[in-house]
């Protein structure tokens, strides 16, 4: 398999899933401005969304988007424990999860890298953000990660869109369980080992 990616975008997510199920994979990385990837190829022929994640598969499929590409992942080895088995009420509760943190979580950041949106724009997103994350800290206090004490493909994916808040200045202290379960999820080694491998952090 093959996981393009860009450093420290949604793709880290199944980066990091894919480290977590020790998984044979190679990486290529992609220039999102100009869509070309690390061997000069064109990226929208692989992907024609144009963004990262995308991960072309052995029999030469791609799959893209970050949730579906991790189930995906965590299904090939469920002895890993990644996600719930199929079709259990603990699946669709990881399944809301992801679908919460896509739409209320990832996309309130996006107006935030923009350089042409408007400051009251900004604004308005980090407030969405605050409250967001004041909902997100009530739901981790007295809990390791996102669903109980099993880590599972919903952490991987909230710990890649938090690491975004400092780029914009928001501290993550303000709600001490989020916080907690951000350096929590940072010091697993495979989520070391994939933040190493995009260049985001020293070995």
């Amino acid at each position: 398999m093959k996981l393009y990616f860009s450093p420290g975008a949604c793709s880290l997510s199944p980066h990091i899933v894919l480290q977590e199920l020790g998984m044979q994979y190679d990486t290529e990385k992609v220039n999102l401005a100009d869509k070309k990837t690390a061997s000069g190829g064109d990226y929208l022929q692989i992907n024609p969304k144009g963004y990262v994640p995308a991960l072309q598969l052995d029999n030469g499929e791609v799959l893209t988007e970050g949730p579906a590409i991790v189930q995906y992942l965590a299904d090939q080895m469920p002895e890993k424990q990644l996600v719930p088995q199929v079709g259990t009420m603990e699946r669709y509760r990881l399944m809301e999860w992801l679908n919460f943190i896509s739409t209320e979580v990832h996309k309130a950041f996006s107006p935030l890298f923009k350089p042409t949106t408007p400051d009251e724009t900004k604004k308005t997103a980090l407030d969405t953000l605050a409250t967001r994350f004041e909902w997100l800290d009530k739901q981790l206090q007295g809990r390791d990660y996102l669903t109980g004490a099993q880590f599972t493909v919903a952490d991987a994916y909230l710990f890649t869109v938090l690491a975004w808040a400092r780029h914009v200045k928001l501290d993550l202290a303000r709600w001490p369980a989020v916080h907690a379960f951000f350096e929590r999820v940072g010091a697993r080694p495979a989520v070391r080992a994939a933040m190493v491998a995009e260049g985001l952090r020293k070995a």
